[in-house]
């Protein structure tokens, strides 16, 4: 059995979806959970929910907004030296808005960096610091399936998603040494507002249906189902725990079967 007691946890983009699911499953098995997003209601009724930590070591929010990464570096900065070192940081944020890559602005590149890369950075250089001294450290980036094969419609983030990628594999070889991993999950289609929203604008487009979109989306995957969010969290959960010491760098796929590359 994983057993996080003991152990502390910042989970980004905590407030729904996969971010929410892994701020809950790391809770039910002893982690001291950190929310962090930018709606502070929200964050509130998310951590209020949350099963009690081990060793009565409770759960907290930091509010917070990724278009401003030298916020969060402050917000979450102060949280450390309130409540002291992270074990186990999950880096998740909403993925950048659809369409072709051709029609994006520049702008819409700057935006999607600035929220998933650069944040990422600025919540690593925070973190690692107490990792180093407790020679114990998780660093886990939600992305996409995306790193593997590029998905049409998606330019932006399939951009960004492969940015986050290459710096977790280089973050990952410079930490090792100090028993700090660094892996990235890669969600397939998992039945949260962000897909619905995607088959939304996919149908605009297109001039279909979403459940159209969806059932076609559906057919291209072996497990014959959309992911549900808690699946996401398991694997999160195992390499956020001693179990995977020795995993340190890797892309894991949790796809249902749908991508057609090794």
């Amino acid at each position: 059995m994983i057993d996080l007691s003991g152990k502390s946890a910042i989970v980004c983009g905590s407030t729904q979806g996969i971010g929410r699911a892994c701020a809950e499953v790391l809770a039910r098995l002893g982690a001291a959970i950190t929310l962090v997003a930018r709606n502070e209601t929200t964050l509130r009724e998310v951590v209020a929910t949350l099963d009690t930590a081990a060793a009565g070591r409770s759960h907290d929010i930091v509010c917070a907004d990724f278009a401003d990464p030298a916020s969060v570096r402050q917000k979450v900065s102060a949280h450390i030296d309130s409540h002291g070192p992270i074990d186990i940081l999950v880096n998740n944020t909403g993925g950048p808005s659809s369409g072709p890559i051709h029609e994006a602005e520049p702008e819409a590149f700057v935006h999607a960096l600035t929220m998933h890369l650069l944040c990422n950075q600025t919540l690593a250089q925070v973190v690692v610091p107490g990792m180093k001294e407790s020679g114990y450290g998780r660093i886990i980036n939600i992305i996409s399936t995306s790193v593997r094969e590029p998905i049409p419609g998606l330019g932006v983030s399939n951009t960004t998603r492969a940015a986050v990628a290459a710096w977790a594999k280089t973050l990952s070889r410079e930490l090792g040494p100090f028993g700090i991993t660094v892996n990235n999950v890669l969600p397939g289609f998992t039945g949260t507002a962000r897909l619905r929203s995607l088959f939304e604008s996919n149908a605009k487009r297109s001039g279909r249906s979403p459940d159209e979109i969806a059932e076609e989306a559906v057919q291209k995957i072996p497990a014959g189902r959309f992911a549900k969010p808690e699946e996401i969290a398991n694997a999160v959960a195992f390499l956020a725990s001693p179990a995977a010491s020795y995993i340190n760098g890797i892309n894991l796929p949790v796809d249902g079967g749908r991508l057609a590359s090794q």
